[in-house]
């Protein structure tokens, strides 16, 4: 399979960031009605289909896609909708075995409903003067998998799309909306997914953190699903360590998104955040919490966080300074529990986004726990640090690389490499 038009395809929101906005957009008007929540929810289980919809991407995927609204439970266990992305592969599975299906996590997104991938794949760029743009940069990596006749299900995670704070880098969440996304697909009538196909996860970056808590989650929360292995692709495995070293980078407000998450489900912490955050941290906070990406970088990346706090320390130090932050932090740190079947799990040194040796720490944890983990390591060097280049170059060495390969050979059954 030719990469070229992949790489091109998950090229398209550089470029934007690199280029300015385009003088004309054509975008089709938020599809609001549909990711309204009915009130109170029908009755049902994890994975039950609220309602669904035809789905056309704007750049045309190998598939027939459904946008799907399905149940699914929050970090304490309550019901919430969720919405996602269903993709029904054209190409015929040639591996043993029936069709097997991915729970597909995206990379960081942002905090705004706007930047959900369920809407940005109706969406060419998504631009709303000055500085809101987003597109699906994830392209190139569903065409991958659907070009293997793999099904892909894709959450938009909680509180994205939908009412509600996205619970951002909150490995319970992500876990829950990931596994009831493959459950809503396995459901969904009219496609050509098994209701008993093999199920793998995968995700990079923020989408790497929802995989490996998927990853640790499911034999406690979907004990039917039969998993055959994760791609853990970069995984922010511990807050404690990773709000610090995004102060280092062009995204470093990514970490007023991890405190209204934060906020949002333990909400004890809001008092803590407000102890240590001034006006200025304040107004950052609410304005990131409707924000994509891209916008992260121009408004707050250039400028150090200790403006944002009282102490004046940087904000992420402030954070896990804090007693009753750093506590609710703790608890969303993967590797503490055992995933049911093998991982893969990828870093660089090179990775000026997400800290490596908490990485290497998640892979050794697994690896004490007795799961099967093989741990690779992207060559790329460290190059133009701050910026996100060896993240990125990371994800396109790796993902494209052997990432592919080594979930077709979980689904055909081929006994899993391990470095532990």
């Amino acid at each position: 399979m030719r990469l070229r038009p992949l790489v091109l395809l998950a090229a398209i929101p550089l470029a934007v960031l690199l280029a300015g906005p385009p003088v004309v957009l054509a975008q089709p008007a938020p599809a609001t009605e549909f990711y309204t929540p009915p009130g109170p929810l029908p009755d049902g289980q994890p994975g039950d289909l609220i309602r669904t919809e035809p789905l056309t991407p704007i750049l045309p995927l190998p598939a027939r896609a459904t946008r799907i609204m399905y149940r699914s439970t929050d970090t304490h266990g309550a019901a919430v909708a969720v919405t996602g992305t269903v993709l029904d592969p054209a190409a015929p599975w040639t591996g043993p075995g029936p069709r097997p299906i991915v729970g597909f996590t995206v990379g960081t997104h942002g905090q705004g409903d706007q930047c959900a991938p369920s809407r940005l794949l109706g969406e060419l760029v998504h631009y709303t003067p000055p500085l809101d743009v987003m597109a699906e940069y994830e392209y190139a990596f569903l065409t991958l998998l659907l070009a293997q006749g793999i099904a892909v299900a894709v959450t938009d995670y909680q509180g994205l799309g939908t009412p509600g704070v996205h619970t951002y880098l909150n490995p319970i969440a992500e876990a829950h909306a990931d596994i009831d996304a493959v459950r809503a697909a396995r459901r969904l009538p009219g496609t050509g997914i098994p209701a008993d196909a093999p199920v793998a996860f995968w995700g990079y970056s923020q989408g790497g953190n929802a995989a490996g808590a998927a990853a640790e989650h499911v034999a406690g929360y979907a004990p039917e699903l039969p998993v055959r292995g994760s791609y853990v692709g970069a995984p922010p495995a511990d807050l404690l360590v990773q709000l610090p070293y995004f102060e280092h980078n062009i995204f470093k407000a990514l970490t007023g998104q991890v405190l209204n998450g934060l906020r949002a489900v333990f909400p004890d912490t809001g008092p803590a955040i407000d102890a240590i955050v001034n006006d200025n941290g304040r107004a950052m906070l609410a304005a990131v919490a409707d924000e994509c990406i891209p916008e992260l970088a121009p408004r707050y990346g250039l400028h150090p966080t200790n403006g944002f706090t009282v102490s004046g320390r940087p904000l992420g130090d402030a954070a896990v300074a804090d007693p009753v932050i750093s506590a609710a932090l703790a608890q969303l740190r993967l590797g503490t529990l055992t995933p049911n079947a093998p991982v893969l799990v990828t870093t660089g040194s090179g990775d000026d986004i997400v800290e490596p040796d908490q990485v290497r720490r998640l892979a050794a944890d697994w690896c004490a726990h007795g799961a099967t983990v093989q741990l690779a390591e992207s060559p790329f060097p460290t190059t133009l640090p701050g910026t996100g280049t060896g993240h990125i170059a990371n994800a396109f060495i790796l993902n494209l690389g052997s990432a592919v390969q080594w979930l077709r050979d979980r689904f055909a059954a081929i006994p899993a490499p391990s470095t532990c």
